[in-house]
């Protein structure tokens, strides 16, 4: 057993494996009755010595791909592995923000166990919940934008103001995430209410997907609709969050379906590239909470402060491909005017391959590859790093897919998801490649250098990840090309 004394209470934990592991720590109170649709507010304090052995409920989400509902009203939890939970520790501060398309994900998949990091990178291991889909993105009469962006600025306050006691120095703090928790990485870069909350921010695969507030509220519109209410914080306050969330899949699904059909007539829909990927919830760049998209802050120098480690992975979409089917030539077409720059960007690529490229770029490539631009134009450091490898799982069709880099980067190779990309025995080269990524991630938590050049767009200098492990110019320089003048807009309604 474990104890910490933190500004609410103290805390017991357990010992695993040689680390000292405590779960399901408030960090704001439960956001639900008067705190429904507010900012995050501050937890409540407790007697005794509160027992932290389990993970908190989820966050109300998405069904889309099974996940059980929540069994409780304290979604705002964290969890803090530590190797050496003593206060003259002053050991570098990692926080995951997992990811899920802003609508699905919690900290307590096996996956982001975070065992291997904090003990083989000796530093301590930080993740939380946050608030997803209507609950935290949807843009709302009477309440303020961006509330789990709002809830993973808490997190982070939450960290600066306790993670001294499990041996964390609150100086070295580095936020990483991916996918959506990527793009989150590069919100919290680009807002004021974050400054100083962290110096190192890592952002693998983040989506360019940010909403102008007209395309959030139309959408959110189109939910609350569906219920017969309006779009306001005191209508929706009343929904049952389980209903509200499968009322979000249900507008999501019929925004796709039309999607497609719009696409096929040549039409761009009402709510254009976000339907069409079945994306209707992000970061909305409303002014206030997030002034501007994170492009137009890093290249302002807003996180010139801040070292910056971006990359991706090398075949991005291929994961969904496997997940939806092959695509028709129509569906290349329709990507093509949808997504990318012009409809003939891609005129020199495979035929076969076009509907992955414009997909991986829009989606994931080229927004990681502009933040890393933005922050050198903006006075501040970056590092880029690209992962080839190809999972071995489902007999190798995913390639270097979506996703692939957690588990490298987490080391847990044999559970949940992980099995389905590495299979069910990782290989020695598997094994190898997460021991890299894990090493070169904190390093760069320690000491803010991953191990290799830093990014410049001139050389643009990228490590490569594979089974050979290579510093070379960025290799996907034909996207590159493609995509140089492309602003990465807040999506608006067409």
């Amino acid at each position: 057993m474990s104890e910490v004394q933190v500004t609410n209470g103290a805390l017991r934990g357990v010992r695993e494996s040689g680390v000292a592991v405590f779960r399901g720590i408030p960090y704001a109170a439960p956001p639900v009755g008067p705190n429904r649709f507010a900012a995050p507010q501050p937890a409540k304090n407790w007697d005794g010595v509160r027992p932290a052995v389990s993970f908190g409920p989820p966050p109300p989400q998405s069904a889309a791909f099974g996940r059980a509902e929540a069994t409780g009203d304290d979604w705002l939890t964290l969890n803090v592995w530590s190797p050496a939970p003593d206060p003259a520790a002053k050991l570098p501060v990692m926080v995951w923000i997992y990811g899920g398309a802003y609508t699905l994900g919690s900290a307590d998949r096996p996956e982001y166990d975070g065992g291997h990091l904090a003990r083989d990178g000796n530093v301590v291991l930080v993740t939380f919940n946050y608030r997803l889909g209507m609950e935290g993105f949807a843009h709302l009469a009477g309440a303020p934008a961006n509330r789990g962006l709002l809830d993973q600025i808490a997190a982070l306050e939450w960290v600066r103001d306790n993670i001294e006691a499990f041996g964390g120095d609150p100086t070295r703090v580095t936020i990483f995430g991916e996918s959506a928790g990527g793009g989150s990485v590069a919100a919290l870069l680009a807002m004021p209410r974050a400054a100083g909350l962290f110096r190192g921010a890592i952002a693998q695969s983040l989506p360019g997907t940010f909403f102008a507030p007209d395309l959030a509220a139309d959408i959110a519109a189109a939910v609350a609709a569906e219920l017969d209410l309006s779009p306001t914080a005191a209508d929706l306050a009343a929904v049952d969050p389980a209903k509200l969330a499968a009322t979000g899949d249900t507008v999501i699904a019929a925004a796709a379906a039309a999607a497609l059909t719009d696409a096929a007539a040549g039409r761009p829909g009402r709510w254009g590239p976000a339907a069409y990927r079945s994306i209707l919830f992000a970061p909305v760049v409303d002014g206030d909470t997030l002034p501007t998209t994170p492009w137009q802050a890093l290249s302002a120098g807003a996180a010139r402060d801040v070292t910056l480690l971006a990359g991706h992975t090398r075949d991005e979409h291929r994961l969904f491909t496997a997940m939806f089917g092959p695509p028709t030539p129509s569906d290349t077409a329709a990507a093509l005017r949808l997504l990318a720059p012009t409809p003939d960007s891609y005129r020199d690529a495979d035929p076969t391959q076009t509907h992955e490229l414009v997909n991986s770029d829009w989606l994931f490539r080229m927004p990681t590859l502009h933040l890393a631009d933005a922050q050198v134009a903006g006075a501040g450091r970056a590092y880029f790093y690209e992962l080839t490898w190809p999972a071995p799982g489902l007999g190798g069709i995913l390639g270097a897919c979506h996703g692939l880099d957690v588990p490298l980067v987490f080391g847990n190779l044999t559970s949940g998801q992980p099995a389905l990309l590495l299979g069910d025995a990782p290989t020695p080269e598997a094994i190898e490649l997460s021991t890299r990524m894990r090493s070169a991630w904190t390093r760069f938590a320690a000491d803010g250098d991953p191990g290799w050049p830093a990014y410049t767009p001139e050389q643009s200098l990228t490590q490569i990840f594979d089974a050979t492990c290579p510093v070379t110019p960025y290799p996907e320089q034909s996207s590159r090309q493609i995509w140089q003048n492309h602003p990465f807009s807040p999506l608006t309604l067409s």
